[in-house]
Order: C-alpha cells, then structure tokens, then sequence
C-alpha cells in the first residue's frame, strides 16, 4: 500500500508544473531558491516522433528538412571532410536493482524513448549529388560498445565507446571501416548500472590532444566517492593514448565539447544533479580549464 501511495504521488508531481528558473551568468551565478516539497517534478517528454508532413519550426530565413529516418536512436553525428555524415547509435542500458527508484529511473527511460536494445554502430550517410536527400547509407563500424564522441585525426577515425576509446584505419571516401580497432585508452565505468555512459570527444585545434568526458557512475555519490575515481571529469591524452590524465573535474556529466574557434579554449555543456529540489542544480555551459575543480 505504501509503495502504491508513493507512486500516486509521483504521478500527481508528474502533472505539476514546475516553475520557471532564472538564467544566470558569469562567475557567480545567482541560483534559484529551493521550490516544491518532498517529490520533484516529474515531466518526462514522451518519444512520439514526427507526422510525416510536420517539422521542426525553423528562424527566418531557415528551412527545416528532413534528411534521414528509420535510424536507431541516433545520440551523435559527426561530419567528414567529404561531407559524409556519421551517425552513433546506441542506448541506455536498463538499471538493475535500485529498489522503486530504480525503477523510476527505467520507467522515465523508457518513455524518453531512451531505453532500447542497443544498435552499437555508426552509420554512413551520403549525399553524393548535395541536394540534401540521403542517396546512399552504409554501416560504417558496428559491434561497438554504447558509441558517443567521433573524431578523426589523419588517417585514424576515433570512436569514444563507454568503455574505452578505439581507433581505426581511415581511408578517404571509405563507407566502412575494415579490420579491429585498436583500443587506445580504456575509460574507467562498470558493467552493470553504468550511470552516465556517453563520451564525448573533442580534438585540440592544432590537432595534437584528444579530449573525452566521462560522467559520474551516480547522480549525487550516492554510492560514495571510491566508485567516482577518474569520473565526472574530462581526460586529456595524446592520439596514441600515451600521457592519458584528467584535465579538469568536478563535471558531473559533461555532454558535448568543443573548442571556440577564435580563442581555442575548450567549453562544456553539464548536466547537473538531481532530486535536490525543483530547478535545482541547473544545468550550464561553461570554458574548461586545465586543473579545475
């Protein structure tokens, strides 16, 4: 009866609306103040897709088309030099245990549309006349383990899996790789309840230094801090993995890197803790500095 009471709670917080954050900037950000009481809003968007003559609405002077379907919960594209367009598929994996929250966590997965089978390759898709229709797609690599980041530094391609970032031989125009990759640095995780298992990956501008973020195993430690060691951070390394080292920490879960053109400094987007209270810790953008906390 109990468990049934909580459940109905969640599912009238779910309904709630929860109010909107102020935005805050610089150094010191002004946060908002606590909201809600003892269950956190619930508003999960449920994966429908798109009517097929609908679209997203595009700013003046943009035209939104539709350029692929049928793809496999597509979390990463990545454009080659060629134009070719590199798409990783992959998903979360199902939480084991964990009690009613464990299942929660599942269950708000699964209605994000975020929790399937694992496809665990990258497609290829080619445009060869530039009319912005996909005349051709290839499976470019599969048998990856949950791939993210993609990068590609001369004649290597790089695929971040949650577990460790690989390397493969890279030959102009090719639509699949050929032969094993070569593991160039195994990324700490677990195999079970993996917590935040996307790796971005982001090349320096002068092409010399890899960058990959691996997120925290829980949301607020709350399996301590041991199981956290060389995660909610960014690691460094040379292409060939030599010199591998956190470059900065402290980040709970940074998805997506890039570096800013003009000035060349690296900057993340954080997806910050939960269940601590409604618009509570926000998410944000910041630059990355080496050594931070």
């Amino acid at each position: 009866m109990r468990k049934l009471v909580f459940l109905a709670a969640v599912l009238l917080a779910a309904c709630s609306a929860p109010s909107e954050p102020d935005l805050g900037y610089g150094a010191d950000p002004q946060l908002p103040a606590p909201a809600g009481g003892g269950l956190p809003v619930i508003n999960v968007a449920e994966a429908v897709g798109w009517p097929t003559d609908a679209a997203p609405t595009a700013p003046a002077g943009f035209t939104v088309t539709r350029y692929a379907e049928g793809l496999e919960h597509p979390r990463q594209l990545y454009l080659l030099p060629n134009g070719d367009v590199l798409v990783a598929e992959s998903s979360t994996e199902p939480t084991e245990g964990g009690g009613l929250q464990g299942w929660i966590a599942n269950m708000m997965q699964r209605r994000g549309g975020a929790q399937n089978p694992s496809a665990n390759r990258i497609t290829l898709l080619r445009d060869s006349d530039g009319d912005g229709v996909v005349d051709t797609r290839h499976i470019f690599v599969e048998g990856l383990n949950q791939p993210f980041g993609m990068a590609l530094i001369g004649d290597h391609f790089y695929v971040a899996n949650t577990d460790a970032i690989v390397r493969f031989r890279y030959t102009p125009d090719a639509v699949r790789l050929t032969g094993a990759g070569e593991t160039v640095l195994e990324l700490p995780h677990r195999d079970t309840n993996n917590g935040h298992w996307t790796r971005n990956l982001a090349v320096s501008p002068d092409g010399g230094r890899l960058f990959v973020s691996v997120g925290s195993v829980t949301n607020i430690g709350d399996e301590g801090m041991e199981v956290e060691q060389g995660r909610a951070a960014i690691w460094v390394l040379n292409p060939d993995g030599s010199d591998a080292r956190v470059f900065a920490s402290g980040l709970r879960n940074p998805v997506g890197l890039g570096f800013e053109p003009a000035t060349g400094v690296l900057w993340t987007a954080v997806n910050e803790r939960e269940m601590l209270g409604d618009n509570l810790v926000p998410d944000y953008m910041t630059s990355v500095q080496d050594g931070a906390f």
